[in-house]
């Protein structure tokens, strides 16, 4: 697939490409980031300039992978974040982001989950978008909540950090969520008497 640009009230997300290496190897260097992701730690230029050049690139191409760089108010803007839409199976995808220091507790990751979420359910037949994150991490889980996930429970030892198995929350959000239509149909179990 050919990347595409989204845009919301505030910020532009587009693919990301050589000229934001130096912005996306300046905001990873926070130890919030390299704590929380699975980014490399320590995140070297090198992975920057592979991530920004190859690894996005190559994602689009073989629809493995949606990067966007959250830039604000315009292509050229400062880099907010960054968020990706990994397809899992056959209707299932999995969603990440992170949040550059500076840029934090204004709405923005939340604003760009939402579009999007849409995106994925409108254009890539997503009809369950997971989100995970590890236990402990309640800036990531606040953002999914207020983005409309439905927090589902703890996978134990489902999440590889540095080498190292930990538990994390997951929680879904469905087309039906966004008042969408699903692309199969659903049945959810019966509500609990």
């Amino acid at each position: 697939m050919e990347p595409v640009t989204l845009t919301t009230d505030r910020l532009v997300l587009r693919t990301v490409g050589p000229r934001d290496t130096d912005a996306v190897y300046a905001a990873a260097q926070d130890p919030d980031i390299q704590r929380w992701t699975t980014l490399p730690s320590p995140y070297l230029h090198e992975h920057a300039r592979v991530f920004c050049e190859q690894t996005v690139p190559y994602g689009w191409a073989d629809g493995s992978m949606y990067a966007f760089g959250l830039f604000l108010g315009a292509p050229d803007g400062d880099l907010v974040g960054m968020l990706g839409i990994h397809l899992r199976s056959t209707g299932t995808a999995e969603i990440g982001y992170w949040c550059a220091k500076e840029h934090r507790g204004r709405g923005y990751i939340t604003e760009a989950a939402r579009a999007a979420a849409r995106w994925s359910f409108t254009r890539l037949a997503v009809d369950r978008l997971e989100w995970r994150a590890e236990v402990g991490n309640t800036a990531s889980r606040a953002v999914a909540e207020r983005a409309g996930f439905t927090v589902e429970g703890v996978l134990r030892c489902a999440l590889d950090n540095q080498g190292v198995r930990r538990d994390c929350w997951v929680g879904s959000l469905l087309p039906s969520d966004l008042g969408l239509p699903s692309t199969a149909p659903y049945l959810p179990a019966p509500a609990r008497a």
